[in-house]
């Protein structure tokens, strides 16, 4: 555990695969899985694959719509923290964090009632973050997300 990167309970990250260099995100190690909200889903065929087209507002003072696709890995059944069951698309993106750059499993669902728009789950902390709930915003921005909004 020593050698493991201190973050926050709240952090910065990019999903540069999706076209978001900047992202605020609650890291939870109660929640398994990471979820991403999306203003608009829909999945289409691509030469026999099924693909997602979603979007999202990026940013809460100016936000920026950034539209995006991305293969489907599946469909699981998520519980929410209230205990409801559904059923959700997952996509894999790359996320940077801390420093570090790693493929996440993320389910993409409706955040906006929602302070942070992805929820970044202990599948993609294990083995790579400690979190400290005392601390927040613990790392500094890298270039590529220093040019967007918060």
């Amino acid at each position: 555990m020593a050698d493991l990167i201190t973050l926050g309970w709240r952090e910065r990250l990019a999903l540069p695969q999706l076209g978001i260099d900047m992202l605020k995100a609650k890291l939870d190690t109660g929640a398994r899985s990471s979820s991403l909200h999306v203003d608009t889903l829909e999945h289409f065929e691509r030469d026999g694959v099924t693909w997602l087209r979603f979007s999202i507002h990026v940013g809460r003072r100016q936000p920026v719509d950034v539209s995006c696709e991305a293969p489907a890995l599946d469909r699981r059944t998520v519980t929410d923290t209230g205990g409801r069951r559904t059923t959700r698309w997952f996509i894999r993106s790359e996320v940077q964090l801390g420093g570090q750059t790693f493929d996440v499993d993320i389910n993409l669902t409706d955040r906006r009632h929602m302070l942070f728009p992805f929820l970044l789950g202990r599948s993609a902390l294990f083995g790579r973050f400690a979190v400290d709930p005392s601390l927040s915003y613990t790392q500094s921005r890298p270039l590529a997300l220093a040019r967007n909004i918060s």
